[in-house]
């Protein structure tokens, strides 16, 4: 039998997911009266609002407790965190400075507002708030490494380098500390040294649930993979799978026999890449000797003489999708053009959905593109961003709804000139299979796409176009408009 504290906490989940606003706020109240200078009652269904998507209602329901209680910077300060969240990061920067405005030595705020500004692209801002937090608190490791981070952001390096390895000192066992060091070295292309730090999220939760005692080595003369049964799993997103596909064609040169494991819409794909002898998508664990996830491959190889796998192409698509792909698309002698302009919200998870914000865009961003003359667009967008192309009258052929597999869509990208993409998993498809790739990037991009270089030592024909303000892609729309202008004049000659 549940505490009647527990209780109410029950009762006030359930009001909120049925709906019920006017429980929830008699029941946050009443809770208020006993929670002291404890966390507001409402603050303990931030996770439930974020992992059922229903952020937008409780900030309703904060900001209508907040008129009842106008100086009670806790609700501020939960109204705040879902306002970043929902990117309303003006007025979330706002309310956190009024809560510290009452606490100025408040850690939470002052992580919350670092958060706040982080995301803005403020990185200055962020940076002074942590170097305030760090004076507070000078023997906590985590600041110093949240300091790295934004130095990070700023394409610092090597003072992020530094600081890392600083924090690290004091906390030498923190994986996600050391995990993020990793990140940052990967970004200023210290490769080996960042792969070996990388497998410190195996001690993290949801990497792997086989054993490390059987991962992979590391490829060496001495390391005999002759008839070894060697199961490569798929670990996070797409993207990094065909990253990483480059180096299964190496692996069974090494006598290896493949089997890759959850491919799911990769499946087709996957299976025909050069060594692969079985691919599965579900079910029980298959037979290995050794066990690697896509993302430790390049660990495994970081001192052998292929360190970044295999030449591209890599990735084939079916010559008979391909084929059919043709005879479908318009032979107008254009250029033809696939476009991606967002990524998967996946809005159940704040730090995916918050990165998404910042990684895509509307379509309406890139309207300045359409009245190119020679060219015709192809839409490669999945997802909820697809719904977009019916708000507007937009000039782009969407044959998607035939693309049912990630093999599908390969063969469609087979029978285009270029692909103009956010970073996505079709950046990596179309980069494996040597197709030509504009990058529309992020400032603060993802550490594999490095800094201050517009060339991918991954992808050869991969050209990055990036922010230089944050938030803002005019400058990139309009590089992408004098590149496909210049490629359509090409095709005509």
């Amino acid at each position: 039998m549940g505490t009647p504290h527990t209780e109410m906490r029950e009762r006030l989940t359930d009001a909120f997911l049925s709906g019920d606003a006017e429980s929830c706020t008699s029941l946050a109240r009443t809770m208020a009266l006993t929670s002291g200078f404890g966390p507001h009652p409402i603050e303990m269904l931030l996770p439930v609002a974020e992992s059922h998507d229903r952020r937008a209602e409780l900030l309703a329901l904060t900001n209508l407790l907040a008129e009842t209680a106008p100086q009670d910077g806790r609700l501020r300060e939960v109204g705040a965190a879902l306002l970043m969240q929902l990117g309303q990061l003006q007025e979330a920067e706002r309310r956190f400075r009024q809560v510290l405005d009452q606490r100025p030595a408040h850690l939470p705020a002052l992580n919350m507002l670092s958060c706040t500004l982080t995301q803005a692209g403020k990185f200055d801002e962020a940076k002074q708030v942590l170097e305030q937090i760090h004076a507070l608190n000078p023997h906590d490791p985590s600041s110093l490494s949240n300091i790295a981070y934004i130095m990070a952001a700023s394409d610092d390096m090597n003072e992020a380098i530094k600081l890392y390895r600083q924090a690290i000192q004091l906390k030498p066992d923190h994986p996600q500390m050391r995990l993020n060091y990793s990140i940052a070295l990967l970004k200023a292309g210290y490769f080996q040294q960042g792969w070996a730090e990388h497998e410190w999220r195996f001690y993290l939760p949801g990497h792997t649930s086989l054993p490390l005692s059987r991962l992979l080595p590391n490829i060496t003369s001495g390391l005999d993979l002759n008839g070894k049964h060697v199961l490569v799993t798929q670990e996070e997103g797409y993207g990094d799978t065909f990253m990483y596909l480059r180096y299964l064609p190496l692996l069974a040169e090494k006598g290896a026999i493949i089997r890759v494991w959850g491919a799911d819409i990769m499946t087709d794909l996957c299976a025909r890449v050069q060594g692969v002898a079985h691919v599965q998508s579900g079910g029980s664990t298959p037979f290995y000797d050794y066990h690697c996830p896509f993302i430790s491959l390049p660990r495994a190889f970081s001192a052998s003489a292929h360190p970044f796998g295999a030449d591209v192409p890599y990735i084939l698509p079916d010559p008979v999708k391909t084929t059919i792909w043709a005879q479908k698309m318009a032979g107008d002698g254009k250029l033809r053009v696939g476009l991606v302009w967002a990524g998967a919200p996946r809005r159940d998870q704040t730090e995916p959905f918050m990165l998404d914000q910042r990684r895509s865009m509307p379509l309406e961003t890139l309207k300045p593109l359409f009245d190119l003359e020679g060219t015709s667009f192809y839409s490669l967008q999945k997802g909820v961003a697809a719904m977009q192309l019916e708000r507007g009258n937009y000039p782009i052929i969407d044959l998607m709804s035939d693309c049912q597999t990630m093999d599908d869509t390969a063969a469609l990208i087979d029978n285009l000139d270029m692909v103009v993409s956010v970073d996505t998993s079709v950046v990596h498809l179309a980069g494996a299979m040597n197709k030509p790739v504009l990058l529309m990037d992020r400032v603060n991009p993802c550490w594999r796409w490095m800094t201050n270089r517009e060339d991918s030592p991954w992808y050869p024909s991969l050209r990055i176009l990036r922010q230089t303000h944050a938030w803002d892609w005019s400058g990139v729309v309009s590089s992408v408009r004098s590149l496909l202008h210049d490629a359509a004049r090409q095709k005509r000659q």
